[in-house]
């Protein structure tokens, strides 16, 4: 396409947003009041704290399968891939598989154990055999900071994809567009709790398939259903040549670059075991049996997803091309909806109305998984620190309910500042930090405390605060945070870690400070607690 071309298709585009808004808003408002409208009916069913905290137990297992892929396909799986993928080519397509793979660690090792030792937080599995208050302290502190590093995200995609609607290009409107979702999350935990959040997550799921599926089917028919023409096109539009579909073009160029590489599939694969709001999905199912089915649900509507990603990527990258994908969002969030708009016509109303559907439906994908991270940590604030450690197992559940709607006020104020300055990041790999602190912190706490009978509180304690530590501290000073034009804060540098992803360092240490915690304890692990929980991971006997 020649330059005059091109620019003429990028006024018509603009000029077509402007004059199909009202309608584009119209339907933008009818998707946020249909899931307000779940969320409402779903809270005049939420009497308990079982019912605030697991929704009852009262779910299936295919639709608690449908309830985590909702929760888990979030602003980074729809718009930070794609873009990634438009971007980078085959480095990008790096996140889809890590996302994926992610589950089977889940599924063989955490899905059935967790849901027969717990009952609503991460913070009950580690009590059971440890001293309460400091683990609870502990998983309480760690499930906050996790949640926020991958709320960060969502609010970062959110920013992007209403100020592609509305035409906002000042920081300001950006800013106020982060403060909105943050109001709307607040609102759905505190009125629906579970319930609410698990069936937004539902319709939110069905919702992404469809959208993913339609745009999937309009670019493999734009190339006559032949993948190697949509490639070949891709590579040709990308201006990299064939190094677009090989790898290395992110990664692979220095040896550092190799090392971020690894770093990165490291977190992937292992943060989805350790990641709060997915953890407590497993409470919400009836026994361990539907838990485990749940995530095989799970990986097989995730897994359909993300092959999906590769033709939303590939194709953004051969029909938009990486100039006007990064005029838009210079880490190429916006990648997915304007695909969007030119399948389905840009300047007609039929691009208008699919970029306002395909939008909407990323939206609703980005306040479920908002509301299930903000229910992680409000749950964890309010089970193990206010009931368990502050008032010391006195609090009554109406008391502890109160505590988790402030806690969810709290969290979301946090989230919207911290959100308005991460805005110009790309989502996926904001979300990838998130999984390193995850799997720093969380999981070695949690497989050492489910499969090693010689693992103390001290262990726990120095497993969890180190891994924390050491991820969150390793991120301030890496490129991510300063000194490079991407990061948050491009006009300062302070970065003296060479990686993007703090991985490859924090997750060994979580791991290994976890054994020498306890080895170097002079607390005697109880030996007739561990038989007691390996019997009730293994068996269910005496779940809640």
């Amino acid at each position: 396409m020649s330059a005059a071309a091109h620019s003429h298709t990028v006024i018509l585009a603009a000029s077509s947003t402007t004059e199909h808004r009202p309608l584009i808003i119209s339907l933008f408002a009818v998707f946020v009041a249909a899931t307000l409208a779940i969320t409402v009916w779903a809270g005049r069913q939420t009497k308990s704290a079982s019912d605030f905290y697991a929704g009852g137990r009262q779910f299936t297992a295919f639709q608690n399968g449908l309830a985590v892929s909702g929760d888990y396909m979030s602003a980074a799986s729809f718009l930070g891939i794609a873009g990634a993928i438009a971007l980078f080519g085959y480095d990008g397509f790096l996140y889809s598989i890590g996302f994926l793979v992610a589950w089977l660690v889940a599924l063989l090792l955490v899905a059935e154990p967790l849901r027969n030792s717990g009952r609503y937080t991460m913070g009950d599995v580690l009590a059971y055999r440890m001293r309460q208050r400091p683990v609870r302290t502990a998983a309480g502190v760690s499930t906050i900071v996790v949640s926020i590093f991958y709320l960060l995200a969502q609010m970062a995609g959110a920013g992007v994809l209403v100020a592609l609607l509305l035409g906002i290009t000042g920081d300001t409107g950006k800013v106020l567009i982060v403060a909105l979702v943050g109001v709307l999350m607040i609102l759905y935990v505190t009125i629906g709790g579970m319930k609410g959040t698990t069936w937004v997550q539902m319709v939110k799921a069905v919702l992404l398939i469809a959208g993913a599926l339609l745009m999937t089917f309009m670019v493999l028919w734009k190339f006559d259903f032949n993948v190697s023409d949509l490639l070949g096109t891709a590579a040709e539009k990308s201006g990299h040549g064939t190094a677009f579909l090989e790898p290395g073009l992110k990664y692979g160029a220095t040896g550092v670059s190799k090392l971020d590489f690894i770093s990165l599939g490291i977190a992937l694969v292992l943060g989805t075991a350790g990641l709060p709001h997915i953890l407590i999905r497993f409470y919400t199912v009836p026994t361990a049996k539907a838990a485990r089915k749940s995530v095989n649900w799970a990986i097989g509507i995730i897994g359909a997803f993300y092959l999906m990603t590769i033709a939303l990527g590939f194709g953004a990258a051969a029909l938009i091309g990486p100039d006007e994908i990064k005029a838009k969002n210079p880490a190429g969030n916006a990648a997915a909806p304007q695909l969007a708009e030119y399948l389905g016509g840009v300047g007609t109303t039929g691009g208008a109305v699919l970029l306002a559907v395909i939008s909407a439906v990323a939206f609703a994908t980005i306040l479920a998984v908002v509301a299930g991270l903000t229910l992680a940590s409000s749950s964890s604030f309010a089970h193990d620190i206010y009931a368990n450690v502050i008032r010391r197992g006195k609090a009554t559940e109406k008391e502890e309910m109160r505590a988790a709607r402030w806690a969810t006020v709290a969290i979301g104020i946090v989230s919207i500042a911290l959100g308005a300055m991460a805005r110009d990041l790309n989502v996926a790999g904001l979300v990838a930090l998130a999984f390193a602190v995850a799997a720093s912190a969380n999981l070695p706490t949690i497989l050492y405390s489910l499969f090693w009978k010689r693992f103390t509180t001290q262990g726990a304690l120095w497993s969890i605060y180190g891994g924390l530590a050491s991820s969150v501290f390793l991120v301030l000073f890496s490129p991510v945070v300063s000194g490079k034009a991407s990061s948050m804060f491009p006009d300062v540098d302070f970065a003296w870690f060479p990686l993007e992803n703090p991985g490859l360092i924090s997750i060994p240490l979580g791991f290994l400070l976890g054994w020498i915690g306890s080895v170097v304890s002079k607390e005697e692990p109880d030996p007739g607690k561990y038989a007691e929980l390996e019997v009730k991971s293994l068996t269910g006997t005496g779940a809640h």
